[in-house]
């Protein structure tokens, strides 16, 4: 099977990138694992967010930026062309506080960033009673909110449906349950899988998330990715409560509260455990007491890909010329820079956006 493109990976990462290809006109397969493997798109928050990231590095904040800005027109066309809606709002988001010098502390920085973004940060300040008249639900506990108005949700597995179906009407195959085995490039690239199939290709994506840690050497990359869990909770449908999304709680498009903020070093168990559901439910609480009466229906953890300083590594491999890494625990939130721009810098075009900062050559091995 010949292709332009073959693209390990098909989450959100991977059928994004293979979305973008295929709208330049590119050949694409893309390869995805078995229902086993690890799945960040599956378990993810869902939230479409810029505040706080690149705090130490504002060239992920303009990154960040950037796929905001084009988040809404990626999600009309996807929804056109899926026939369903992605549960896509972007009103803002909150960053809840607890204490005043908490959030006059997050403040400080966030205006630091701003000066460094030549001020394309807009963001603004609600102490407890300005965010009561927006989230009249909210818990006395919190004392103020930053509200970040380049922020958003979406309904995640929405958009990983979308984007398959967005793929596959393009005419393009993705093969599931494929376990790639090796990578060689004799005289283009020979993509192997343990099911006997086999994919030549003139250039090779991996975005395989924590399954980089494997394929990553062969390719000549070092891979530095770790997983990180996160635990989740679900309720029932409720009534509209929610206007904007958090880090501790959103309401998603079918009514039903998300609820998440954990984060654990728990090697590659996915799974749940009581004493953290028991405190993000807490805290949940604290932000919005009437949760207290809700059901719960749902629980799962997922496993977060991450690098050793919490950033994005997009790279070439300097053994295999045409071969690409790229990976990132932030896949719902980047859909749209890795569907509209990351192709041209995949195909070396003078609009390639600069992404330097984000090769793993930073790092010390």
């Amino acid at each position: 099977m010949d292709t332009d493109y073959a693209i390990i990976g098909g989450g959100v990462v991977g059928l994004s990138i293979a979305w973008g290809l295929l709208k330049r006109g590119k050949h694409v397969v893309v390869l995805d694992g078995e229902d086993g493997s690890f799945r960040a798109s599956r378990g993810n928050f869902g939230l479409v967010w810029v505040q706080s990231k690149g705090l130490n590095q504002p060239r992920y904040a303009e990154w960040c930026q950037q796929s905001a800005a084009a988040r809404r027109a990626l999600a009309d066309e996807l929804g056109e062309v899926s026939g369903r809606s992605l549960g896509f709002e972007q009103d803002g988001g909150y960053d809840f506080h607890f204490s005043d010098e908490s959030l006059e502390e997050t403040v400080a920085k966030y205006e630091v960033l701003k000066t460094k973004l030549d001020g394309n940060y807009p963001f603004e300040v609600l102490g407890r009673n300005a965010l009561r008249r927006e989230e009249p639900e909210i818990g006395d506990a919190v004392v103020g909110a930053i509200l970040h108005h380049q922020d958003g949700h979406v309904n995640p597995l929405h958009l990983l449906q979308a984007l398959a179906q967005s793929v596959l009407r393009l005419g393009r195959k993705v093969l599931t349950g494929k376990t790639v085995t090796s990578v060689n490039n004799p005289s283009g690239f020979l993509v192997k899988c343990s099911e006997g199939e086999m994919v030549t290709a003139d250039k090779v994506v991996l975005s395989a998330g924590l399954g980089a840690v494997d394929l990553g050497p062969m390719m000549g990359f070092r891979a530095p990715v770790s997983p990180l869990r996160g635990q989740n909770i679900i309720t029932e449908k409720l009534p509209r409560f929610i206007n904007r999304p958090s880090l501790y709680a959103r309401q998603v498009n079918e009514g039903g509260v998300q609820i998440g903020v954990s984060t654990e070093k728990s090697g590659f168990d996915d799974g749940v455990t009581v004493d953290t559901l028991a405190a993000i439910a807490a805290k949940a609480l604290e932000v919005y007491p009437c949760l207290k009466r809700a059901q719960v229906v749902r629980t799962w953890g997922a496993l977060r890909i991450m690098s050793p300083d919490g950033l994005r590594i997009y790279q070439e491999s300097r053994d295999m010329p045409g071969a690409f890494l790229v990976t990132c625990n932030s896949g719902v939130s980047l859909a749209a820079a890795h569907a509209r721009f990351l192709p041209d810098w995949l195909e070396g075009a003078d609009t390639a956006p600069d992404l330097e900062v984000f090769r793993e050559d930073r790092f010390a091995f």
